[in-house]
């Protein structure tokens, strides 16, 4: 299939042995077509090896190898920039710890193109609207999670209920028109900044339930730090809608 048809996959990881393997195999059993694009940021645990072997006899899998933790927002970037070099139509970014599960990879990449509808330019598997909803989560993390996307929505004037999640579609042809440079997130407010960078270039948005399940394996990579940066850059970009500089 050529690349202008093919949906690509991005997978950020450090340190996902224990889940990647199964990832990857659950990916093409429901998308078989698609490409499976491996940011890894120096895994200690053989993760990129892992993946080089695999690309080694499969096509379809491709690796790009980073010197170390350089944050989840330039990882699914590079997956981007990616995807607009070699031409592929859409960008399809996932978490690696198996929270975004690949049965849901059909609804997403269909909902693309809505019969009887214009095509959009990002679907986002949403945690926020009717059928969508998470699994084994403490009652802290809901309601924070839950706030964070009201203060993301409210200050950035974004109309998708679920600001923060990974699991997306992107349209490869309006990712070429970003500013990449002109980033500022590095972390997990990168994915509030994309909906506001893409909003600005008039993306179209929409949305698909998925029931989020929180990691079996490993051990999550946010914390208070990062969180807390992640407010204060939703808070900078705000002010760019107020003042428009």
């Amino acid at each position: 299939m050529p690349l202008a048809e093919t949906t690509l996959i991005n997978i950020a990881t450090y340190n996902e042995i224990e889940n990647l393997p199964h990832l990857v195999e659950e990916i093409f059993r429901f998308a078989p077509d698609a490409h499976v694009l491996v940011v890894d940021d120096n895994s200690p645990d053989g993760t990129g090896q892992w993946v080089d072997e695999l690309a080694a006899r499969d096509e379809r899998v491709h690796c790009l190898h980073r010197s170390g933790k350089l944050g989840l927002g330039t990882a699914i970037m590079e997956g981007m920039k990616y995807a607009v070099e070699h031409g592929y139509r859409y960008l399809l970014n996932m978490d690696a710890d198996l929270s975004h599960h690949p049965r849901y990879l059909p609804a997403i990449i269909a909902a693309m193109e809505p019969a009887g509808a214009p095509p959009v330019d990002l679907v986002i598997g949403s945690r926020y609207i009717s059928g969508g909803g998470v699994e084994h989560w403490p009652l802290k993390r809901v309601l924070m999670s839950a706030a964070v996307n009201m203060y993301a929505r409210w200050l950035l004037w974004l109309s998708p209920h679920d600001t923060s999640g990974g699991y997306r579609c992107y349209r490869v042809k309006l990712l070429g028109k970003l500013k990449f440079d002109e980033f500022i997130s590095t972390g997990y407010s990168f994915q509030q900044e994309t909906l506001w960078r893409l909003k600005r270039l008039g993306g179209r948005f929409a949305e698909v339930p998925i029931l989020f399940c929180d990691r079996v394996k490993g051990y999550s990579k946010i914390n208070m730090r990062e969180a807390r940066r992640a407010l204060a850059i939703i808070a900078r970009l705000s002010v760019t809608n107020w003042t428009g500089l």
